[in-house]
Order: C-alpha cells, then structure tokens, then sequence
C-alpha cells in the first residue's frame, strides 16, 4: 500500500503512546505501536529529551508523512496539566521539526471518529483498533489511544479532501 503514513501520538511524560498507520482510501494498515517511558526520576527537562529523541527516532526509523497529537485536557491537578503541556509540546516539536504536518485532536472527537461515540472507554477504543486492523495486537491504554488518534487524523485529511504529502 502507498498510502499516507500517519504518526499519532497520546502525550504524557509517564507512558506517551504512540501508533503509526498507513491509509490509502479507505484502507487501513497497521505498521508499528508502542508507548514511550522516559525515567519517572530522572529531572523533568531530561525526561523531555528522553521523549524527544525517542519520537525523533520513531520518525526516522517509520518515515511518517503526517503527525497527529491529542489535545490537553485540564483535570483537577494544575501541576499535572502543566507536565501534560510541556509533554504535548515536546510531542509536536519533534513531528514538525523534520517538516511534518501535524494534525490535533480532543479525546471526545478521536473516540467519536474510530468507536461512534465521544464517551468510549479505553477497552472500546483498543477492541476497535484490533477489529479495523486484525493482527494488531494492542492492548487497552496509550498505544491503542495513539492508533486512534492517527486514524482520526487519516479520516479528517480525506473528509476534507485534501491529499497528502510526500516527505521530502
């Protein structure tokens, strides 16, 4: 398939998942998961390098055309929020550093666009990855969120009629 190949990643500095697909039309392909653990003690700013290069050699190693990354969602813990922020940044610098476009997407529309619902759970979310791509394997949490962020963004490029772009 010679589709477009789609990066999505579900940010956090604990476990960042991340998914990579390929769509042409209306087929779907897995090609690689995994959820990214930088050092829970190591020093913040060396848990972000930690995040960076591990997406930066994803990138390099799965030759995304596009990036996807699911927006920041404010809890109770402001603190929390904060690393969460500083953990999506990272996720976006290192998709547009080496000229991806990236794409962004709310929890509720990334469930919405791969389950029919806003409020699936993780189990619904994960069983839907393994039935649009048999084989897959990926459990309940953040890999599977991160296949289906990718996914959201391969419906919306092709919603809306764009076509996609080669890396160069």
């Amino acid at each position: 398939m010679n589709g477009i190949r789609i990066l999505g990643l579900d940010p956090s500095l604990v476990a960042c998942g991340w998914g990579m697909v390929e769509m042409e039309g209306t087929k779907l392909r897995h090609i690689a998961h995994g959820v990214i653990r930088p050092n829970p003690k190591a020093e913040l700013h060396s848990r972000l390098r930690e995040l960076f290069e591990a997406i930066t050699q994803i990138i390099d190693i799965h030759d995304p055309n596009e990036a996807s990354v699911e927006e920041a969602f404010m809890k109770n813990n402001a603190a929390s929020a904060l690393k969460l922020g500083q953990a999506r940044a990272i996720c976006l610098l290192a998709a547009s550093l080496p000229g991806l476009a990236v794409g962004e997407y709310s929890a509720k529309s990334v469930k919405k666009s791969v389950v029919g619902t806003g409020s699936a759970d993780k189990i619904q979310v994960a069983h839907m990855m393994n039935v649009l791509m048999p084989g897959c394997g990926v459990k309940a949490g953040d890999a599977a969120d991160a296949l289906a962020i990718a996914i959201c963004h391969g419906h919306r490029v092709s919603a809306a009629g764009q076509g996609y772009r080669i890396s160069a």
